[in-house]
């Protein structure tokens, strides 16, 4: 009553042999086909076993060979009769009490298809002549998304809006064959001679997929840029291809129930660039002057910074520029890793000499200036 499987494991040249009549997947088939009629392959003229009917149709006692990586369909009357999930060799019989209608494989396809059979399966005893066709189980490549100007998104890390022009390919597959055929697929691609191709300009279903992937991009960059697992970083999402991935078939089946309604789900992503408005890159660059000036690095940094304006001071303003830096130093009091002045008393008259040698002795001992420029605050404070 449908499909008596013959054989399992390799499928080369050996099977070919034995088979001399048998269907399988056409020749010169695209990477990114999803679904297309099977063909026979043999004697016949080419023909098969089927000598009258169309190139699709199986009658009773046709072989079928399923390779690794597809699924076999079988139609009659428009409904699905019986499907093969698992790689193998197959003989359709419609008066053979051991043959079965699904074979599913194990695995996520056999959960989801279980469930699909049981909501869709055939009524009654399946005719004598089926139409078969094949359904791609692979990650199927190329498929395309971007904007053509800003999107935006709320980002918790940046505690704001934040907006980017962005392009990039996703892999796709059918976890479902069932739903992708009954609820997605257009009747005109269940013809012999149609493949129906995810990347083909033409195709309005894959144009719609297209449009829904571009407007789920926001709420998949905001489920990834807000999830504490991926560290609060949008900059990370480019090296994270099934990260992403995960986030944005999330926010499609969210927004269009791609899994449960059509059998489709998002494997990877690679994006190719993405282009922060304005605004957005100076939020990162103060964001990453702020990682910059973080711990060990930010002392190194803040160091360096006061050293170069010490010495900017005693090229322009020579001792007394010196002096000048030691004494906002002083008032830096609490910053770690800089050397504490020595405390001093409150400031005397301005024309004291002694305060003034004091000052700089105090600033020679600290290490803030050389033993020239004290003595030639000595000389100056003394009238020397």
């Amino acid at each position: 009553m449908g499909l008596v499987q013959a054989a399992i494991g390799s499928l080369g040249g050996a099977l070919a042999d034995q088979w001399k009549d048998f269907y399988t997947v056409p020749d010169g088939l695209p990477p990114t086909a999803a679904l297309f009629a099977a063909v026979p392959h043999g004697t016949n003229a080419g023909r098969g076993a089927n000598t009258k009917g169309s190139s699709n149709i199986i009658t009773n006692g046709s072989k079928i060979v399923v390779p690794e990586g597809y699924g076999l369909l079988l139609f009659q009357d428009g409904a699905i009769t019986g499907l093969a999930a698992q790689a193998g060799g197959y003989e359709w019989r419609s008066d053979d009490i051991n043959s079965k209608s699904i074979f599913s494989g194990g695995g996520l396809v056999d959960s989801l298809i279980k469930q699909s059979w049981e909501r869709f399966k055939f009524g009654g005893q399946p005719g004598s002549q089926q139409a078969a066709f094949f359904v791609s189980l692979k990650e199927l490549p190329d498929n395309r998304f971007g904007t053509q100007s800003e999107i935006y998104w709320d980002d918790k890390f940046l505690n704001t809006q934040v907006g980017a022009v962005t392009r990039g390919t996703y892999t796709m597959k059918i976890v479902d064959p069932i739903l992708f055929v009954k609820n997605f697929v257009p009747a005109t691609y269940l013809q012999p001679g149609r493949v129906f191709d995810f990347t083909d300009m033409d195709n309005p279903a894959a144009d719609q997929l297209f449009n829904e992937v571009v407007g789920s991009l926001a709420p998949a960059f905001s489920l990834y840029s807000n999830d504490p697992a991926k560290g609060n970083r949008i900059t990370k999402l480019q090296q994270d291809s099934i990260g992403f991935a995960q986030s944005l078939s999330d926010a499609v089946e969210k927004a269009y129930q791609w899994k449960s309604d059509r059998g489709l789900a998002i494997v990877k992503t690679a994006i190719i660039s993405i282009e922060y408005d304005a605004t957005t890159k100076e939020l990162l660059k103060t964001v990453q002057r702020a990682d910059a000036l973080m711990g060990a690095r930010g002392n190194s940094n803040l160091q360096a910074s006061v050293a170069a304006g010490m010495q900017a001071a005693g090229e322009n303003g020579g001792a007394a520029g010196m002096m000048g830096i030691g004494m906002a130093s002083g008032m830096m009091g609490g910053m770690a890793g800089l050397q504490q002045p020595v405390a001093a008393p409150a400031a005397p008259a301005a024309d004291d000499p002694v305060a003034k040698l004091t000052k700089a002795k105090q600033m020679l001992d600290a290490g803030l200036i050389t033993q020239a420029d004290y003595d030639a605050l000595k000389a100056k404070a003394l009238g020397l």
